[in-house]
């Protein structure tokens, strides 16, 4: 699989944003910031979703973000969008890359049960959202052929620790969320995956916002997870000229 620069997060729900170009290279789809729905309803809607944007021929690669592996309503999401072969699931809560084999094993099953390609799905760990997952970040190296990347999330570790934030006032991480993000660079390349970087707030900040991009791409990070249209558009520029 390619390097993906940009990674753009979306409501499962948000109809607008699916069909909209982006201009993303991979489109996450989250459950965050939607309304709760019945467990039956919410896979049926994400079914939904994967089969209209299936339709849609040369767009971006689709992801699904999976927040609790161990949840009933992960074992539901997952055979609700199999049928439409995702390109991958984001493993929200990754502890170690014991946790991708799971993943790995439950996808093969239903890849076979759905006559796709064994192997077909990757995965993305969302490695870094509690403390003891930064001691796994050395774990991933050889754990599945699924494995593709390595991405870490700011917010969600700094919420862990019970940090008032993440980030200083200058604009760069607080101590506790550059060390996870060194660590995720350093167990990605140990794994031979891509290094994704966390995302940026929604603001209006786009200067912040390159030199960020432009910070991670200099340390050796390929793509940046997205929060909208106008972030896109300037972490593939500053992504961008790089082999795949």
């Amino acid at each position: 699989m390619k390097v993906m620069r940009s990674l753009l997060l979306i409501r499962y729900d948000d109809d607008s944003a699916l069909a909209g170009n982006s201009g993303a290279d991979a489109l996450i789809l989250t459950f965050e910031g939607s309304a709760a729905r019945p467990a039956g309803e919410r896979s049926e809607s994400l079914s939904a979703t994967f089969r209209i944007a299936r339709q849609r021929k040369g767009g971006p690669r689709l992801f699904a973000l999976i927040p609790d592996l161990d949840a009933d309503q992960a074992s539901r999401d997952l055979e609700a969008i199999m049928p439409h072969q995702p390109d991958g699931i984001v493993l929200a809560g990754a502890r170690t890359g014991a946790d991708v084999q799971h993943l790995g094993a439950r996808l093969a099953v239903l890849e076979a049960q759905n006559g796709l390609p064994d192997g077909a799905c990757a995965i993305l760990p969302l490695a870094t959202q509690s403390a003891a997952s930064l001691f796994g970040l050395g774990s991933y190296a050889g754990c599945s052929p699924r494995l593709i990347g390595l991405a870490w999330s700011a917010q969600e570790l700094s919420a862990a620790l019970g940090a008032r934030s993440c980030r200083l006032a200058e604009g760069g991480f607080t101590p506790p969320c550059d060390l996870a993000r060194s660590l995720t660079l350093l167990g990605a390349r140990a794994a031979g995956v891509q290094p994704v970087d966390t995302d940026f707030p929604a603001s209006d900040d786009e200067a912040v916002l390159r030199r960020e991009c432009e910070a991670a791409r200099r340390d050796g990070f390929t793509g940046k997870i997205a929060r909208n249209a106008a972030q896109v558009r300037i972490i593939n520029a500053v992504f961008g000229a790089q082999a795949p």
